[in-house]
């Protein structure tokens, strides 16, 4: 069973598009898939309760099917910060308890898992945790997406140092290229592939139906499977 912990680079930058993508191809390659997004700020009230639309993208490619909640335990109304969208809603958060939420769907035994963070690396839940001790809490491989745009090597490498200085490994990462009109992609790219301490497991251009299949076609996950 693999497990992974998805991060990025800062917010915005298209981590449930990747992950999505990688679920999808993971389900093409016939195996069984699950993802998580532990908290999610920026809900929609329905009918049915909060809903995001990032968990919703990953409930979309949980194969067999999970139930909403299971993929997205706490779901906060204001797209702000969780730990401030929590604290105006009144709901407590910790790592432990999010931990036990992914835990319940590890017990599934999907071939492949994954775990969306919030924003980036070092986003705080409370006043004393941040998602990085959700993760270390998980002990799992962490896959790093890279929003490709002017500042993206000093954010992807400030990363990559925090994940490994909080004892986790760096599985690999994806270049997600955000900005149309970045200066010298290329040039960039071929420097986070000489500094970054892991494969690329896919340079994604910005598409015009970025759906986890168009994603999948431009992604690598052998490694990760």
């Amino acid at each position: 069973m693999k497990r992974f912990f998805v991060t990025g680079t800062d917010t915005e930058i298209g981590k449930t598009t990747i992950a999505a993508g990688i679920l999808y191809a993971a389900h093409a390659a016939g195996l069984t898939t699950a993802g998580v997004k532990p908290v999610a700020a920026g809900c929609e009230m329905t009918a049915e309760g909060p809903r995001n639309d990032d968990a919703l993208a990953l409930l979309a490619q949980c194969r067999p099917a999970l139930e909403y909640a299971q993929v997205n335990p706490i779901a906060l109304e204001a797209a702000i910060a969780p730990h401030i969208a929590a604290q105006e809603e009144g709901v407590a958060l910790s790592a432990g308890e999010l931990a036990e939420a992914c835990q319940a769907v590890f017990e599934m035994q999907r071939d492949l898992t994954l775990v969306e963070g919030a924003g980036g690396w070092l986003v705080p839940l409370n006043r004393g945790e941040t998602l990085a001790d959700l993760a270390k809490a998980l002990q799992v491989q962490v896959i790093m997406v890279v929003g490709m745009r002017l500042g993206c090597i000093n954010h992807a490498l400030l990363t990559a140092q925090a994940i490994e200085r909080d004892g986790l490994k760096l599985a690999g990462w994806v270049a997600n290229y955000v900005d149309p009109d970045m200066s010298r992609p290329q040039e960039n790219f071929e420097t986070l592939e000489r500094l970054l301490p892991a494969p690329c497991l896919g340079k994604v251009p910005r598409l015009n139906r970025a759906d986890a299949a168009s994603v999948a076609a431009y992604l690598d996950i052998k490694s990760l499977i």
